[in-house]
């Protein structure tokens, strides 16, 4: 079983959101698609790993480490690590290298591992240090505000900072806005008219693809809950 998730929203406008969990036993998830890229602390048996998790196209099982902490920073789209390409980390996570138990190495120096309490001033320090930088067009992009570049520029720089076509990004975050009503209680044709989907077999299409459930399953697993 998934651990339950405790999820803050942060006051700095670099991320997205901050939970933590913590797993009792082990197992195993379907985890879904994600047009975002985090960083994870893992903590087990004493020892700390940072990952980062870059955005998610497929639905995959995911196993849960048995007895464990985790805390996730949710970054806003825009914000990416110029050394770390987000296009480079779709669908993959890279282990950050341990230097200390409360400690761990990016980019030629040492850092605290960050926990659900500072994790805004972390994140603040990385923007002013340069590893994390924010990129304009994104925003620009997914509110359809004219923007002065040419069409091939503005799809490179969005593809670099978000890892993932703006096709790609919507159609993903239109899939989990989906599950979203069919968990409110929206019946499925209500679904498929807010968030604008031509009709019923498109969204079971897209929530087999990006969920790895049709939406009855969404409607029963939420009513058992």
């Amino acid at each position: 079983m998934k651990p339950a998730i405790e999820q803050r929203p942060s006051d700095i406008p670099f991320i997205e959101a901050v939970y933590r969990a913590k797993s009792e036993g082990g197992g195993s998830f379907v985890s879904t698609a994600e047009n975002h890229w985090e960083i994870v602390v893992t903590k087990q048996h004493g020892k700390a790993i940072v990952t980062v998790r870059g955005p998610e196209t497929i639905v995959r099982p995911a196993p849960i480490p048995e007895d464990a902490e985790f805390l996730g920073i949710i970054f806003k789209p825009g914000m990416f690590m110029p050394h770390l390409p987000t296009v480079k980390l779709v669908d993959e996570e890279i282990n950050l290298p341990e230097t200390a138990r409360q400690s761990f190495w990016l980019h030629g120096a040492t850092w605290e591992i960050p926990n659900f309490d500072n994790a805004e001033t972390f994140v603040e320090k990385l923007v002013r240090e340069g590893l994390l930088v924010h990129e304009p067009i994104v925003e620009a992009v997914l509110q359809n505000r004219p923007i002065d570049m040419s069409l091939r520029t503005i799809q490179r720089r969005f593809l670099q900072a978000t890892g993932l076509t703006r096709g790609t990004f919507e159609q993903i975050e239109r899939a989990r806005q989906a599950v979203t009503f069919l968990e409110q209680g929206l019946s499925i044709a209500d679904a498929v008219y807010q968030v604008g989907y031509a009709d019923q077999p498109h969204l079971t299409r897209s929530l087999k693809r990006f969920i790895g459930q049709t939406p009855a399953q969404i409607i029963r697993e939420s009513e058992s809950e």
